[in-house]
């Protein structure tokens, strides 16, 4: 297997690489067993989360016990077809995920701002 020769050449990976992916572009109705069967392939699995509610519906968390497992699947799995829809597997940056939320939590409060004082944001 491809992981056994890379632990052995003690490759250095980038800094980026870590066990927990973040996958998009998911089917809305994929379940947890179909998830464990396309990302066990690859290695010994710690946790699955799927999201469920409006925002997070179609995206999901892979953990693997192993850093190269991880590496593995995001080399095997990104742009993997499933139902028609091709996979987006990225290592979890929890730098840039929590900026993407806190941005999006920061444009509603301004809407509500905006909302209450009456300003408009747009030219009349």
């Amino acid at each position: 297997m491809t992981t056994i020769s890379l632990r052995k050449a003690n490759t250095r990976l980038p800094p980026e690489v870590n066990r927990v992916l973040y996958v998009r572009n998911l089917p809305f109705n994929i379940t947890s067993e179909e998830m464990y069967d396309i990302f066990g392939k690859y290695g010994a699995i710690r946790q699955i989360r799927i999201g469920c509610d409006k925002a997070t519906k179609g995206t999901a968390f892979v953990v693997y016990e192993d850093i190269y497992d991880a590496k593995n699947a995001v080399d095997h799995l990104s742009g993997f077809n499933v139902a028609n829809r091709y996979l987006i597997v990225l290592y979890y940056q929890h730098a840039k995920m929590s900026k993407k939320f806190d941005q999006k939590k920061t444009e509603e409060e301004i809407t509500k701002l905006q909302e209450k004082y009456g300003v408009s944001t747009k030219d009349t």
